[in-house]
């Protein structure tokens, strides 16, 4: 059985910064997740996607700053499960819990923090005809490598942040890029949409808007997306690879039968210290809601910092909190 203080049910960049904050105040943590790796969906969905509002960074690849928050946590030795599911949680007498994952794994910690993310995830499939067909070698949901589609052609679908952000990346690593939105206006950032509609006009890419998917066409490869316009008529996109970018569809897993208050597949909690209405549990990043939420890295890593003071009277109850600024102490391992 691992020993820790706290559980940390999420490794991706909140539920890491959540680590160094627990180590400023000696506070251990073991971190499981259902991924193979760390990082959440920045490694795995879009690690070299340019991150831009991270203090201190005009920008930064995704997988770039998972590989500084694992260089900044390195000193507080926390400890990993990686590819296993949380499954059971059982409460002890004493208050602490055990946690138990799909592989067998149990943890007894005196604290729990939910930073799941979107918690298990899908990708949200667009209903076009023959998807299924083409899924295993020419159908994406994610991008992990650009250089796979260097020099090749390309269709993107969706009207969001991750749509116009890799419209403009692979505008420069494949050979011709189409983005294809059904609609006549982006949800994404406007400076995202302003830098699409630039690299159009610029002939850089195709951009094809109010295009609704239709069908993908091709014998042993794809070769073509067909769509239909506004005006009912077809047109047709010559494309290597698809990528559909229509987000996540986000499931909780075993943790919806924890009894904890949920709204639309998010945990509420209290801004306080962002606990749950369960005494020990907290929950943090896009996983929570709260009137005013945003789901931003930058709003996670603010509620990582006032759950780790909050959740350290579980763990050391004896002891009264301190805070102090690590520019005075430093950071010091245990």
């Amino acid at each position: 059985m691992i020993q820790t203080d706290i559980c940390i049910i999420g490794a991706g960049p909140v539920g890491l910064f959540a680590v160094f904050e627990a180590g400023l105040l000696k506070m251990r943590c073991h971190l499981i997740d259902v991924l193979p790796q760390v990082g959440g969906q920045l490694s795995e969905i879009y690690p070299h996607k340019p991150i831009y509002d991270i203090p201190g960074y005009p920008t930064i690849k995704a997988q770039e700053l998972i590989d500084n928050q694992m260089l900044q946590i390195a000193p507080f030795k926390p400890t990993f499960s990686l590819g296993e599911r949380v499954e059971h949680l059982e409460k002890q007498e004493d208050g602490s819990y055990l946690v138990t994952g799909s592989d067998g794994t149990a943890i007894h910690c005196q604290v729990v923090v939910i930073a799941g993310g979107l918690g298990c995830f899908e990708p949200r499939k667009p209903d076009v005809f023959n998807l299924s067909l083409f899924e295993k070698a020419h159908v994406h949901y994610m991008v992990k490598d650009p250089e796979k589609f260097r020099d090749k052609t390309i269709v993107i679908a969706g009207g969001g942040d991750s749509a116009l952000d890799w419209t403009v990346f692979l505008a420069n690593v494949a050979k011709q890029v189409t983005l294809v939105h059904r609609s006549d206006s982006f949800r994404g950032a406007p400076d995202s949409a302003e830098k699409v509609y630039e690299l159009a006009q610029q002939g850089k890419i195709n951009l094809l808007l109010s295009h609704n998917l239709m069908a993908l066409e091709g014998t042993s490869a794809l070769q073509q997306i067909r769509l239909i316009n506004k005006a009912k008529e077809e047109v047709f996109a010559p494309a290597d690879h698809f990528i559909p970018l229509y987000g996540l569809s986000p499931k909780l897993g075993p943790i919806a039968e924890w009894g904890l208050t949920i709204d639309k597949n998010a945990i509420e909690v209290n801004t306080f210290d962002y606990s749950t209405n369960i005494e020990r549990i907290y929950a943090i990043g896009d996983i929570n809601t709260y009137p005013g939420k945003l789901k931003l890295i930058l709003s996670g890593y603010h509620e990582a910092a006032l759950m780790c003071q909050s959740a350290f009277k579980y763990v050391y109850p004896e002891q009264k909190l301190s805070f102090k600024y690590t520019t005075v102490n430093g950071v010091n391992a245990f």
